[in-house]
Formats: C-alpha cells, structure tokens, sequence
C-alpha cells in the first residue's frame, strides 16, 4: 500500500489524478464553468500537489485541494445565508452584476488562495497573486467576456490577499474566503501551523475541536457553532477564528459561538462567544 515509508512517492500525474473539487452551484452556471475549468486544468491541480508538498516538508498540516474544496463549501454556505439575510456582495453594489458572480470571486479566492504555498510558506499570499494571474483567464474562459473577466479576476485577486494574517478585506466576497479559510478546523484540521511534531498547544487545541457548524444567526445573520471536547481548544479560536474573523468586516453579522461538551474534564469554560 502506498504511503509506507519504504514506498515511492505519487509521480505527478498519479498524485493530481484523484483531485476534483465539489461544490452545490444552486443553478449558477458560470459557478459550474468555472468549477469545470478548474477540474480540467492540470496546471493548477499540479500547483495543488506542490502545495501540499510544500507543507508536507515543513511538517504543517493539511494544504492540499482537500483543504481547499471544504474552504470553498464553506464560503458558499457562509455568502449564501448572509445573502438571503439581506447583505450585498461586491459584485451587485459596485458593479450592478450579479450574487452569482459573487459566488465565482468566492470559489476563485478558495480555490486560488495557496498556490504560493507551491513556492514557500513564508510570504505565500503575495505569491498566490502572481500564480493565480497565470491561472485566472484559463479558469474563467467561456465565464467571462471582457471587461467583466478583467474585473473578477480583480476580485479574485483581492479575495486571495486578503486572507493573510495583516489583511484588510475591502469586499464582502474577500471577507467570506478570509473567514471560510479558518473554518477548516475540525478534528486536527487546525490552520496553525504546528512548530514541532511534539504534543504542544498547537496540536492540543487542534486535537479539541470536534465540529464546526455553520447554521442562520439568532442574534446576527450567521452562528458559527464550534463544539470542543476540551478547553485547549480556546487557543485555536483565539489565535485563528477570532483572529480572521476581526478586520474581515464580517464582525457585525457573525456571532461566534463555542461548547465544550465533556465529561473528563473540570468545565472551567462552557461557552465561549464573540
């Protein structure tokens, strides 16, 4: 079976011949071409595999297109149910296009997100400008005529920045990529780099989140629901969903909302909001 250590690794065809990215496209069409564009294009799936090899040789966890298809679905839910609560993409208030062109900036910001992680970790995302650049007119052909091509794959382009750790999200569309990419988090999914192979806080707070749920709001338009089966668990809300969540401009329309629901330990936290 591959994956022992003694086997050889996945040739690069082998290793991008599984990947194809799901998502409900809600009678979208040009959320379907661009879907069907990504699918087919083997050079961003090879960039994909890089990706994950990149983190792979850092001991970081998962980056692949597995992370990048529960990104995707998620920002999806997310814009879906802040739409229907009555919030106006980018795409409708500055451009009088569509919500469905919106979901297209949305699924090319999670999709294109880390591909500079295919070059390095470190200053990834301004990579990701550059790659994505490459990628964009071949991923929203027969989409897009110009000039609207040119003015998604600005938004694109601006999703993609915006998700580092000092962005400033400016569109309702980069808000929803910066704020889906820290939802990955269930079950060791963590997105905080762990620094050692050892048991630390990293690992730990990982290791607690046991799901997250994404449901309409009570008091706001969106809950985000994180069950823990310990209070490490905190730690990662802290330093990665509070941290996207803050300056995403998404604050005033998700509430955040975190349980921990365990026996084995004294409940020094039982609920855990911002």
């Amino acid at each position: 079976m591959r994956g022992a250590m003694s086997d050889p690794p996945l040739t690069p065809r082998e290793a991008i011949a599984a990947m194809r990215i799901h998502a409900p496209t809600e009678r979208n069409p040009k959320l379907s071409r661009f879907l069907e564009n990504a699918n087919g294009s083997l050079r961003l799936k090879a960039r994909w595999h890089m990706q994950q090899v990149t983190a792979t040789r850092m001991d970081m966890n998962d980056h692949s297109w597995v992370h990048l298809q529960i990104v995707l679905n998620r920002a999806l839910h997310l814009f879906r149910l802040l739409h229907r609560a009555g919030l106006e993409s980018s795409m409708e208030k500055d451009f009088s296009m569509s919500h469905k062109d919106a979901e297209v900036v949305i699924a090319g910001g999670c999709l294109l997100h880390d591909l500079g992680m295919s070059i390095h970790r470190i200053d990834h995302e301004v990579y990701s400008l550059h790659l994505a650049a490459d990628l964009l007119d071949e991923l929203l052909e027969k989409v897009y005529e110009e000039p609207e091509r040119t003015i998604v794959a600005a938004e694109i382009t601006h999703a993609i920045i915006g998700h580092r750790k000092g962005g400033r999200p400016l569109t309702l569309e980069a808000g929803i990529v910066r704020v889906a990419d820290a939802l990955d988090m269930e079950q060791g999914r963590s997105r905080v780099a762990f620094e050692t192979s050892l048991p630390n806080i990293h690992s730990l707070s990982a290791a607690a989140i046991d799901e997250v749920r994404i449901v309409p709001g009570q008091e706001r338009a969106v809950r985000v629901e994180v069950a823990m089966n310990n209070s490490a668990g905190v730690f990662q809300l802290d330093n990665l969903m509070a941290t996207k969540l803050r300056g995403s401009g998404l604050e005033p329309h998700i509430e955040l909302i975190a349980r921990i629901d365990a026996e084995h330990e004294k409940r020094l936290l039982k609920v855990y909001q911002i």
